[in-house]
Parts: structure tokens; sequence; C-alpha cells
């Protein structure tokens, strides 16, 4: 696999710290002051350009992840900075200012929402990481000029934050996005209820039981008996994570993500009777209300205001998220909202060349006019 690598100066990356007050003394305990990096293009710096303002591109990184991973080096590949200068230098994509903020967090991830259980994280980003960005470097400092992009997780909270904060991004990315969950999410949930049943309290023992006598009260409302709690300890004080931990610990993080709850255990609630194995509706349905393919129709203005949508996701997703973005992509069409939609022969993993798509159908769209 030939590496590329820019043809011209790369140009740089700034680390920067930022003390966040939207984070301070959130649920999670999560540090609120975070690093920035920001990467300028060559020409920020050039004497030539002294006065030009840059378009401005939000990198949201995927669940386990962080923007400051994608500045990283990176065998056989690129990083972010590394092929937005190659695709400058190509003349395939014009300069801009690239963010890439740290939103990880003590559940393995962020989806770029507010949350009582996790953070105001769309806070953080909408509220003070972009005018914080605006003060600090030459950008084109407005929402027409200013967008986002993600995968997976990442893509998700790129889709969702054109719906909820078209008041701060004016086109968004979003690759393999997470959508439909009822396939999604609800395939995976009995793999988590078998995880989190290895933390459950008495031992099971072989020969009858008596399922009644094991229901907990509060089970059948999403509450933890302690299971959750305890996977979570135990996940903290691991060297490094088992098999079957972080597909665990993303369903857990999804829960306190959608169905916040600051009165019950962890200060959220659960989707299934963590005993019985029952989806419980009532839960599922607070799901239902963040998945993006029933959220077009209830935001279909502040789509329509976005200069730009792109939607890609390879049809061989080990996660099925294809069949998510198809059902996306139609009813976006169904309203009459303007957007891209793609597909490729690749599934979930290692799609970072896609942003040689996106990253260039993004700065066209924000760039002056």
């Amino acid at each position: 696999m030939p590496i590329k690598r820019p043809a011209g100066p790369p140009g740089r990356v700034v680390a920067l710290s930022h003390d966040s007050q939207v984070l301070r003394g959130n649920a999670l305990g999560d540090p609120h002051v975070r690093a920035l990096h920001v990467w300028l293009p060559a020409q920020y710096d050039d004497p030539a350009f002294a006065e030009r303002r840059y378009p401005v591109l939000f990198d949201f990184a995927g669940f386990l992840g962080s923007g400051l991973s994608h500045t990283n080096w990176k065998g056989f590949g690129e990083n972010v900075p590394e092929r937005a200068a190659r695709l400058v230098h190509e003349e395939k994509m014009a300069p801009a200012i690239i963010v890439f903020p740290d939103c990880f967090t003590a559940l393995g991830g962020n989806q770029y929402v507010n949350s009582s259980a996790i953070g105001r994280y769309a806070d953080y980003l909408t509220q003070e990481l972009a005018p914080f960005v605006d003060s600090q470097f030459r950008t084109l400092a407005t929402r027409e000029h200013r967008g986002c992009f993600g995968k997976s997780s990442g893509g998700y909270g790129a889709i969702v934050h054109g719906m909820l904060h078209a008041d701060v991004w004016g086109a968004v990315a979003d690759h393999s996005g997470d959508s439909y969950f009822d396939v999604l999410y609800a395939s995976d949930w009995p793999n988590t209820l078998d995880a989190l049943a290895k933390f459950a309290e008495p031992k099971r023992v072989e020969g009858p039981i008596d399922v009644t006598a094991l229901a907990t009260p509060g089970l059948a409302e999403g509450l933890d008996d302690g299971r959750v709690a305890r996977f979570l300890a135990d996940l903290h004080g691991k060297r490094k994570l088992g098999a079957t931990d972080g597909h665990a610990v993303m369903n857990v993080c999804m829960a306190a993500t959608y169905d916040p709850d600051p009165d019950a255990p962890n200060g959220f609630r659960l989707p299934y009777n963590l005993e019985t194995g029952e989806r419980i509706e009532a839960r599922w349905q607070r799901w239902l209300a963040n998945d993006p393919i029933h959220m077009v129709a209830r935001h279909a203005g502040a789509l329509r205001s976005l200069r730009a949508i792109y939607i890609d996701c390879g049809w061989a997703d080990q996660y099925h998220i294809h069949y998510g973005t198809r059902i996306l992509s139609q009813r976006l069409a169904a309203l009459g909202i303007a957007h891209t939609y793609e597909e490729f022969d690749d599934n979930h993993s290692d799609i970072d060349y896609r942003m040689d798509v996106s990253l260039p159908f993004l700065v066209n769209a924000l760039g002056p006019r």
C-alpha cells in the first residue's frame, strides 16, 4: 500500500488547552480542562495571505476515540492533517482550518449531544469551542463558513448537529453515522446483557431458578440492580479492554446519552430488563426519539437551511448502518431536503479515505461566495 504524503508544506498543528465552564461538574467527573488541536494550512503562515480568513471544519471522532488521535502519526496511511494538506496541494480542496476537539468520556465516548448523565457536549462545542476558535485564529466566523464531520458516533453527531444546531453549522458530513436504532443497537443488546450478567449478584448456580425471585424491583423500569455499576468499576480498573467490553460499554454509554435520568442509579435508565432481556418499550421510545431517521421530519427546516449535507456508508457495514443511511437519505429526499448520498464497497472499519470526498465537499460548500 503506497503511503501518500503532502507534495508541499504540511501546514501545522497547534496544541491548545481549553478550560470549559460547560463541562465543569459533569456527572462522570471527566476533566473540564481539555486539549484542543487545530490544523492550520500552509497558506495560513504565508505572508502573501496574511489577511486571508478561512472556513472551519470540526472533526467529531467515533466512539472510543478523540479528535486528538486524528492528528497522530498513522502507519500505512495519513492522519487527517496530512490528508487535508495533500488535498490542498492537489488542488482538490481550498485551504481550511480543521479543529480536533477532545470529547472522550469515562463511558468510552460521546454522541456530541447534551446529557445530564454524561455532560453538555453539544453546548461545549457550539457555545464554547466554536467562538473560542474564532477568537484565536483567522476564521470566517459565521455559520455559513463553519461545518462539522465525523464517522460512526461522530457521523451521528454531525447529522444531529445539523438538525439541532443549524445556527452554528453551515454544512455537515456524516460517514456511517449511527441510525436505524431498531437494527443497529437492538441486535447487539443481547450480547451486552450477557456481558453485564457476569456482574449480577448473587452469582448463578446450576439447577432450578425462581426467575420471579431474581427480578429485583425496578428492572422492568430500566433501573440497574448494581451490575452496570460493577461492570463500569471493573472496566475502569482494567489494564486493557476485554473482548466484549467495547460493545458493552458502548451500549451503556448510549443509554446514558438517550435516556438520562438523574434520579436513576448511575444517572440513566436502560432499555432492556437486565434479568429477562425483555425490551422496555417506554424506554426504547426515548432512544428512537434520538434516531436520525425519526428526527428528520421534526427538523426539516434546519436541514434545509444548511449549505450542504453529505452522507455515505459502506454497503458491507458490519453494524448494518447502511440500512439506516438509506432510510435517512430516503426521508431527506421525501421532504425535499437537498443532500448527497454515496455508498462504497467496504465495511465500517478504517474508512478515513472517504474524507478525500467529504473534506473537499464541505470546504467547497463553506467557502466564500
